[in-house]
């Protein structure tokens, strides 16, 4: 493939990865905003996260399969035209205020994402020499968490402008006027999610057009003298260890963008002031992004970068649980630079090598990406576990509120450590041959 058409490659799938940046970012201002107006438990308003990112359990081996079908632009077309239709199932959600229409509509613009996502990365990682694979996907993590902010920044302010006033209205209002502003605030995604499915759809159409060239992965096997050719993919595992370390950085990575808002809001900041949080997290990300394309691979190893991604991601637990106030909420937007370098490294450490399964790891790690239904909602149980139990031991609900939310995040710890194994070790190969073989 020549430089010019390698070029434009990278910026078009760049744009699809600002798509789904924008789409997946906005769950930060949801689930405060879903909460509020059906009325949910802390652990029912993860389910905003859970009902996105499960569709990639459920759709990623269907979606490569399709993509085998019909290719790669014909299924990305697909993709952005199915996020559509889930933008639109918002509007009759808002209308009945119905919490299960709401997370209907969040699943098929994940099942959208999926099929998106399985084109996309793998396309990427393997667009150029597989050493600087964590360059190119990096370069993506910036367009991804550009938009992320981005898409924070106009949801947080359409969504959760006055919920503050809301609720305190809400608190001595009698039922018939808790319906009435809880509608009115319900109807405020109906033109949000109007022009989302619009630009959507016009997306799906111009995508067909696009000049992307085919690539794909070397499909010969490097095998070293006494060694046999692989027949299977259950004889690689160093990529089950991948999908597990890319499982739990997505929920850590989803735990430290969408509970960033309700945590503030826990530790008594306005939902004026808290809006903006998630946008600090994903800037961190994005700068660290930038670092990542001008170190890796000439400075810095896809490995190293690892390894240390993983240990900042546990000091920076560890600190947000010895902390308080605003300092506390900026460790967790900090987590936004041990987050940033882990998906770029992941996956050109697993696919290496994988030859002819190359597509099947590849729907695996997709997979992994459930990370973001399990975990949050753990967090969310923790929170309401804990809130219960200091309430009973005699704290007052916002003290036991602003407890619990903070020492919950020590669930993020064991994440970074299985990370941490996978830089270290269990990316390799030859490691576990060499385990084997003891």
């Amino acid at each position: 493939m020549n430089k010019k058409n390698n070029t434009v490659a990278i910026v078009i799938i760049a744009s699809l990865f600002f798509i789904f940046g924008f789409v997946t970012w906005i769950n930060g201002a949801l689930i405060p905003f879903m909460k509020t107006i059906n009325e949910l438990t802390d652990a029912q308003s993860y389910l905003v996260a859970s009902a996105s990112y499960i569709s990639f359990v459920l759709m990623a081996l269907p979606a490569s399969y399709l993509l085998n079908k019909i290719g790669y632009k014909k299924g990305m077309s697909l993709g952005l035209i199915i996020m559509g239709v889930g933008a639109l199932v918002f509007i009759p959600a808002a209308e009945a205020r119905t919490y299960w229409v709401f997370l209907a509509g969040i699943f098929i613009q994940g099942v959208g994402m999926t099929i998106l996502q399985t084109a996309a990365n793998p396309y990427i990682t393997i667009l150029g020499p597989i050493e600087s694979g964590a360059k190119r996907i990096a370069i993506m993590g910036i367009a991804n968490k550009t938009a992320g902010a981005l898409g924070a920044l106009i949801f947080g302010a359409l969504l959760l402008s006055g919920i503050d006033e809301t609720k305190e209205k809400l608190s001595g209002a009698t039922l018939s006027e808790k319906t009435v502003l809880l509608d009115t605030m319900a109807d405020s995604v109906f033109m949000p999610y109007l022009v989302m499915a619009i630009v959507l759809f016009l997306l799906g159409v111009l995508i067909r057009k696009a000049p992307l060239p085919n690539v794909e992965a070397d499909e010969n096997e490097a095998i070293a003298e006494g060694e046999t050719a692989k027949t299977s993919i259950f004889q690689f595992p160093n990529l089950w260890l991948g999908v597990l370390a890319l499982f739990v950085y997505v929920g850590a990575e989803v735990i430290a963008g969408d509970t960033i808002i309700a945590y503030g809001i826990s530790l008594g900041f306005t939902g004026e002031e808290a809006k903006y949080f998630t946008t600090y997290t994903l800037l961190a990300m994005v700068a660290t992004y930038a670092l990542g394309v001008f170190l890796i691979p000439k400075y810095v190893k896809q490995k190293t970068a690892l390894i240390a991604s993983a240990i900042l991601g546990i000091v920076f637990s560890v600190c947000i649980l010895n902390t308080t106030g605003f300092t506390s909420v900026i460790f967790v937007a900090a987590l936004g630079i041990a987050n940033a370098l882990v998906w770029p490294a992941i996956w050109p450490l697993t696919l290496q090598g994988l030859g002819k399964f190359t597509k099947t790891a590849s729907a695996l790690l997709i997979m992994a990406i459930s990370g973001g239904a399990i975990i949050p909602p753990l967090y969310g149980r923790m929170v309401d576990a804990n809130k219960q139990e200091l309430i009973t031991d005699g704290l007052q609900e916002a003290d036991a509120m602003a407890q619990a939310s903070t020492s919950s995040y020590w669930i993020l710890i064991p994440c970074y450590a299985i990370i941490l194994l996978f830089a270290l070790w269990g990316h390799n190969y030859k490691s576990w041959t060499r385990t084997k073989s003891k």
